[in-house]
């Protein structure tokens, strides 16, 4: 990819939108472009927390495994975000891991010490990190008191309103979700088994609230369900 392009590319990540074309520019000399299959890990947990990594295509699971070797989801990005970015806070080794899912992933990795250069010289962009920063933060509190305080259907109708209002379409009254999660998946993300996960979605599937398939599922009516 040439240099005009990279710098387009980076242009539609929401976190680089204050950069203007120098600072574009620099950022696309620092990256460097990796492809990984898909069910393969980007990281592992333990491994040096030396690199920030731009998602370019394709989904990235975050998470953690328990000590009896469960996998839990802790987040899924999508394309245009940032991910293992906890080396800028001080993270000397990786707390979590990232893997790819069902399809292979693009991404541009950019060494943490290059990346604070560039923040050092932008304020706007410190800004743009902190604010995405505690975001991430917030919604990891949320996630871990929907767990304690929630009952399973409410935290997979959370899911699914969160997922409509991230990445949903339009489509009248309905809205489309593409996700490409497995039930398993959604099951590691909301703290409960897949069988779980599959009685709820087939009862919500029954009361024609949603309808689901295995890349996408429709919200019929976002006021309905709940």
């Amino acid at each position: 990819m040439n240099a005009h392009d990279l710098t387009d590319t980076f242009s539609k990540f929401p976190l680089f939108s204050a950069l203007q074309q120098p600072d574009l520019t620099l950022l696309g000399k620092m990256a460097e472009y990796r492809i990984v299959p898909k069910h393969s890990f980007i990281y592992l947990a333990d491994e040096p927390s030396n690199y920030i990594c731009l998602l370019v295509n394709g989904a990235v699971k975050i998470g953690i495994f328990s000590p009896d070797g469960r996998e839990i989801i802790k987040s899924i990005q999508h394309p245009q975000s940032m991910f293992g970015e906890l080396g800028l806070t001080g993270e000397h080794r990786r707390a979590e891991f990232a893997a790819t899912m069902n399809r292979e992933v693009e991404y541009y990795l950019v060494k943490v010490d290059d990346f604070k250069v560039l923040l050092q010289q932008n304020f706007e962009l410190a800004q743009a990190v902190m604010l995405y920063l505690g975001e991430r933060l917030r919604k990891a509190e949320r996630q871990w008191e929907s767990l304690i305080l929630k009952d399973v259907r409410t935290r997979i109708v959370e899911f699914l309103k969160e997922s409509a209002g991230e990445r949903g379409r339009q489509v009248g009254y309905e809205t489309l979700v593409k996700h490409g999660l497995t039930q398993q998946d959604i099951a590691n993300l909301v703290g409960a088994s897949r069988q779980t996960v599959t009685a709820i979605l087939n009862e919500l599937k029954k009361s024609n609230l949603i309808h689901f398939n295995r890349n996408t599922i429709l919200i019929r009516d976002m006021d309905k369900l709940n």
